[in-house]
This record gives structure tokens, C-alpha cells and sequence, in this order.
């Protein structure tokens, strides 16, 4: 078994070395010269810059900020999560995971306003994400009974790995 030290090391090098990877996605979508008008039909355009290949997701500046809002929502609902467990609170975990990244929070995020304004697979990827945190909810509370961490964490692995995914393909403008 993991001492708590390790599984609290363990936990965050994971979860910052994966957000870290595509975290400039959201922070550089808020540096612009110039206003964008409403997206087209589906809400996203080629890159516009070979140094940066991600599609470039433009939305009104109500829904970006909404969104970036949601982004930073789902990093200390992440961060919660690690305390929680490093504390041995699974059903704490789990609550959170389902309350602030899991499907029952879509409505709370305003899904339904942002997603028309998603590419396809921006969206089905915020879905995957959405899914591993409630099936990461289940595990973490499969926890308490057990004693073992470990398919929480790689449960929890599974939801941090499509923020990675989101972030690396997309950014928000």
C-alpha cells in the first residue's frame, strides 16, 4: 500500500504534468488585439498560426469568459479532489467530482449555450471528460470499502487525460 505522502506526490505530478501540456489552450485565447464577431455555423475555424496548430474556437466574448470561468472551475475541482483523497476521503471525492466535472454539473457549466458554439469534437471530448468524472465519482466511492486507491487514481487519470486532449486540440478565442 502507498504511504499518503506518495499518493499525494503521485496525484499531483500526474494532474499538473497533464494540464501543464495543453494550459496554454485557454490562458493565450485571452491575449487578443482585435474583436471577433460571432462564430460561424459550427463555431470554429482552422489555425491561423503555423505555431500553433490547435483549432481556434471563436466565441462572443460572454460565452469565453463563461467558458475560461468553467476552466478554472474544473482545475480546483481537480485540485479538491487530490486533497480529498489524500485524505482519505473518498465519498468526499466523489461528491465533488460528480457535483463540479461530472454529468449532473453540464447544466451547472451551461452546457446547452456553449456547446452549439463547439466544434463536434470539442464537444464529444468535454462529453468523455464529463463521463470519466462521474465513473471516476463511482470508483472513489468503490474506495471506501475497498482500501485501494489505486483505481481511483486511474480512474481520475482517464478524466485529467481529455482535459490534456481538449487543450492540445482546441483554443478558445
Amino acid at each position: 500500500m502507498f504511504s499518503r505522502h506518495h499518493c499525494t506526490a503521485v496525484v499531483s505530478a500526474a494532474i499538473v504534468s497533464g494540464l501543464l501540456l495543453g494550459s496554454a489552450a485557454f490562458g493565450q485565447s485571452e491575449h487578443h488585439g482585435h474583436h471577433h464577431h460571432a462564430p460561424a455555423a459550427t463555431g470554429h475555424q482552422p489555425a491561423d498560426t503555423p505555431d500553433d496548430p490547435r483549432t481556434r474556437v471563436v466565441l462572443p466574448d460572454e460565452l469565453r469568459l463563461h467558458m475560461l470561468a468553467n476552466m478554472r472551475d474544473h482545475l480546483l475541482a481537480l485540485q479538491q479532489i487530490q486533497e480529498a483523497l489524500a485524505d482519505e476521503e473518498f465519498s468526499q471525492a466523489a461528491r465533488i467530482a460528480e457535483q463540479r466535472l461530472g454529468m449532473t454539473s453540464l447544466e451547472r457549466h451551461g452546457a446547452h449555450v456553449l456547446g452549439p458554439f463547439m466544434p463536434e469534437a470539442m464537444r464529444t471530448t468535454g462529453t468523455a471528460m464529463h463521463r470519466a468524472a462521474s465513473q471516476f465519482a463511482v470508483t472513489a466511492n468503490d474506495a471506501s470499502a475497498t482500501g485501494d486507491l489505486r483505481p481511483a487514481l486511474t480512474a481520475l487519470a482517464r478524466v485529467t487525460a481529455q482535459c490534456v486532449a481538449c487543450h492540445e486540440a482546441f483554443r478558445v478565442q
